[in-house]
């Protein structure tokens, strides 16, 4: 990856990572389901911009079920019973752990040694997390939004089942995530007058100011729009072996940002927990054979560059 690749990678991961704490910051007084709901008319508004992804509808609405609506459902009423920031984006990390147990199952997709050692990994970091959890983690706060990477695991199978790629004119991921938007804020926004009662909906619609505006627009422009677009262009152009590992700075980002803004520490065994999980994850997604292609990409042209530079001295000496 060039530099200029590198820092719009770790720009993307770090808008993600940060998002977390910008929808706690606007959801205050908001219903969770009500808030998911209006996030993604604003996602589904951009239909008119974005072309229709290519392939069947039932993608296109397995994807918006799981990957939108049941992830952000979970996280966002996770987020609202008093979960940390920074612990839940660690805590959607197990996505890929639970990605590759369903994939294996239903897509006949065979693990690794690598895979299953990172997801062996990915099980004793969750494990620690949810046994050193410090008090201001509900439990069934931390059980949702292990649900919620469940979910996202779930429409991660069916987007690669379907052959989801980044591009123009192919199904791809960022098509895929504005058009499956459309699948979300009638179902979330029910699902809000159930659970959350007509009560709360009308409070929350009255409540929502400026504050709720910016971290709407923050996390359906910035994040998903724009975030997507700038991925998807680093996955065309570079190996995804370079790309991917920069996903796990979101939690860094989280983490951190938590902990300045909100004052929310981690403890020690989050933080020993989420280290061994990142770690896990980072082995299960990347075989370590990748990353030595794509350390080593560079070198072979770097001596070509110097043999034609001291080829090209030599003709000009003669």
């Amino acid at each position: 990856m060039s530099r200029r690749d590198m820092l719009l990678a770790a720009a993307v991961a770090s808008a993600w990572g940060f998002n977390f704490v910008v929808i706690d910051w606007g959801m205050a007084g908001i219903p969770p389901l009500l808030f998911v709901a209006i996030r993604f008319a604003v996602v589904a508004a951009f239909v008119v911009v974005v072309p229709r992804p290519r392939g069947s509808w039932r993608t296109v609405v397995g994807v918006g079920l799981f990957m939108s609506l049941g992830q952000f459902g979970l996280l966002y009423t996770a987020l609202a019973l008093g979960l940390q920031p920074g612990l839940a984006a660690l805590l959607l990390q197990a996505q890929a752990v639970f990605t590759i147990a369903i994939a294996a199952g239903v897509l006949r997709e065979r693990p690794t040694a690598a895979q299953v050692a990172g997801v062996a990994a990915g099980v004793v970091g969750l494990a620690v997390i949810a046994t050193g959890r410090g008090g201001d983690a509900p439990l069934l706060a931390v059980l949702l939004a292990l649900a919620a990477a469940l979910s996202w695991a779930i429409g991660n199978v069916i987007s690669r089942r379907a052959g989801v790629v980044a591009g123009p004119g192919r199904l791809g991921a960022l098509s895929l995530t504005v058009w499956s938007a459309l699948v979300v804020p009638v179902p979330a926004l029910a699902l809000s007058l159930v659970i959350e009662g007509p009560g709360a909906v009308l409070a929350g619609l009255a409540a929502f100011g400026g504050r709720a505006a910016l971290s709407t627009a923050y996390t359906a422009i910035v994040c998903t729009l724009v975030g997507y677009a700038i991925f998807n262009a680093l996955l065309a152009r570079n190996r995804s072996a370079a790309v991917v590992p920069w996903v796990l700075l979101a939690p860094v980002v989280a983490m951190v940002a938590a902990a300045v803004l909100l004052g929310q520490v981690p403890t020690v065994a989050e933080a020993i927990g989420g280290v061994v999980l990142v770690l896990g994850v980072l082995v299960a997604s990347v075989p370590l054979a990748a990353l030595r292609r794509v350390s080593t990409t560079r070198r072979p042209a770097a001596r070509d560059a110097a043999r034609r530079g001291r080829s090209t001295a030599g003709e000009r000496a003669g």
